[in-house]
């Protein structure tokens, strides 16, 4: 891929890390990004083009980005959809748009109505944290995550062939998709679930009249409440954006609910066991990494004693035999709330071999 110009038009997390994987791969490419402020500093941009990110921070969309080769949106999605008439008049002929937004059926109404179809491609790297800022981007976040794209009907296959490449030089795994398909599925595995997930949080606020609830939340419940840590801002634009979707899934979620509460006022066991084991039964078939285009992570969970070094023990042991540590850590969730080991290995037979090893010394091994 020869050297390019890339634009940036917002600059977080995710649009961060995508910068950094990128010059990280092709530090011959220039990347600019475009700061709307004109009487402060951008404390994100700023820290971009001291670490070398970026090439430029402009203040003028028609001065520079008028030779970008490529032009990735990564603010939120109604903020995308207003920039694409401003960049309209003065992108090259040959210039792609594309954006990195939750919901693409918003966007590519809009792309439609300004005639833009023959440069635009929807997409979608489906990773991300609940921390925020290009502080916490790394050029390895997108690592192995899905990267969803949208081509429009006026898609070539060059386009959608450049932009393919190009995400995988982030090493994340491309995915073809049609916009109303890509909602509907995002609406149903990510959208409800945050909608889900802070009405859990203000149920219990609303009944925590003492503070006994928070001071005793763990495990399952910070599980499954994390991600209403996101920016509400960022909720608000993907909820109006993709609101059709998302009221579809709510309304089956309310059925279900509605469903479970009959079973269980007429205390209906065998339904109620059923609920829970079709949920399993689901859930247990849903791909790991060990399926699917997705590399598989090779790791090993295990008991430490709680003494000084404890972990360089593990680690000495581990190097003794020549087993290399891919990463290595503690982890606390439902499943493990004392905490345990979790080490991930290269490879099947490094982590059978560190298992068997591990077991020679009386490690207490968790099989998952």
């Amino acid at each position: 891929m020869e050297d390019i110009t890339v634009g940036f038009i917002g600059f977080g997390l995710i649009g961060g890390s995508i910068a950094k994987a990128i010059k990280e791969k092709h530090p011959g490419f220039t990347l600019i990004a475009y700061d709307h402020h004109t009487d402060s500093v951008n404390v994100n941009l700023s820290l971009a083009l001291q670490d070398g990110t970026l090439s430029k921070i402009t203040h003028s969309l028609e001065e520079d980005f008028s030779l970008c080769d490529l032009i990735l949106l990564c603010g939120p999605v109604l903020h995308n959809i207003n920039y694409l008439s401003r960049l309209k008049s003065i992108i090259k002929p040959a210039s792609i748009i594309t954006d990195v937004g939750s919901v693409k059926g918003a966007m590519h109404d809009a792309v439609k109505k300004l005639g833009l179809t023959r440069h635009f491609i929807g997409g979608h790297p489906m990773a991300g944290s609940e921390k925020t800022g290009y502080e916490n981007a790394s050029a390895h976040l997108l690592e192995n995550a899905y990267y969803i794209l949208t081509p429009t009907e006026d898609t070539t296959e060059e386009q959608l062939s450049f932009l393919k490449e190009l995400v995988t030089c982030t090493t994340a795994i491309p995915v073809i998709m049609d916009s109303q398909k890509h909602d509907d599925m995002t609406a149903a595995i990510s959208h409800v679930p945050h909608v889900i997930s802070a009405s859990l949080v203000n149920m219990v606020q609303s009944k925590d009249l003492d503070g006994t609830m928070k001071s005793l939340a763990a495990g399952g419940f910070k599980d499954i409440t994390r991600i209403s840590s996101s920016s509400p801002e960022m909720w608000l634009s993907i909820c109006l954006s993709n609101r059709d979707s998302i009221l579809k899934f709510i309304h089956t979620f309310q059925d279900l609910l509605k469903e479970f509460e009959l079973a269980l006022t007429a205390n209906e066991q065998d339904a109620v066991i059923d609920f829970f084991r079709q949920a399993k039964e689901y859930r247990d078939s849903v791909p790991t990494r060990s399926n699917g285009v997705i590399s598989r992570v090779y790791e090993v969970y295990m008991d430490l004693l709680d003494e000084t070094g404890a972990i360089a023990t593990v680690a000495t042991i581990l190097a003794s035999n020549a087993i290399s540590i891919k990463n290595i850590g503690i982890i606390h969730n439902r499943e493990f709330e004392e905490g345990v080991l979790r080490i991930e290995l290269y490879e099947e037979a490094a982590m059978n071999q560190a298992i068997a090893l591990l077991r020679q010394y009386h490690y207490t091994i968790y099989e998952r």
